[in-house]
């Protein structure tokens, strides 16, 4: 299976996300997107095919998003892909994207949607929820 994550190593959810992929038998292009950056046409293009706003893609937690007033009911799309583009760590991740759809991967099961087959189980998320059984089906 093909498959891209746009991956932040030091986020324990991006991290689960590229596990399940590699245990689903994907082997995926890896883009560490802190260091790599955003253009806003990227970034436009990701969140159209994920059904997403800049505003929906905003990571507040860990970041200065509030501080820089970004969280404001009135801050534009324009401004938020700007300072997306100016911070990468301003968007929200993992992003995915395999023949199936492109999709903002958080809480990590909703990469399931995006496999061609569900990995072997069990199967745990970041914190120790189980989202695949030890027989191999998806835990609802």
């Amino acid at each position: 299976m093909r498959a891209v994550i746009y991956h932040n190593p030091n986020c324990g959810t991006s991290r689960n996300v590229l596990a399940i992929l590699r245990a689903a038998g994907a082997e995926p292009m890896v883009i560490d997107y802190a260091g790599a950056g955003w253009t806003r046409g990227q970034l436009l293009g990701l969140f159209a095919a994920a059904g997403l706003t800049p505003r929906e893609a905003l990571r507040q937690r860990g970041t200065q998003a509030e501080a820089l007033g970004l969280t404001e009911p009135e801050v534009s799309d324009e401004a938020l892909l700007s300072a997306m583009v100016a911070d990468p760590l301003l968007v929200n991740r993992p992003i995915v994207c395999t023949p199936k759809g492109v999709r903002l991967c958080r809480p990590s099961e909703a990469v399931l949607d995006l496999l061609d087959s569900l990995p072997d189980g069990p199967l745990a998320k970041e914190d120790g929820e189980i989202i695949i059984d030890a027989q191999g089906n998806r835990v609802a």
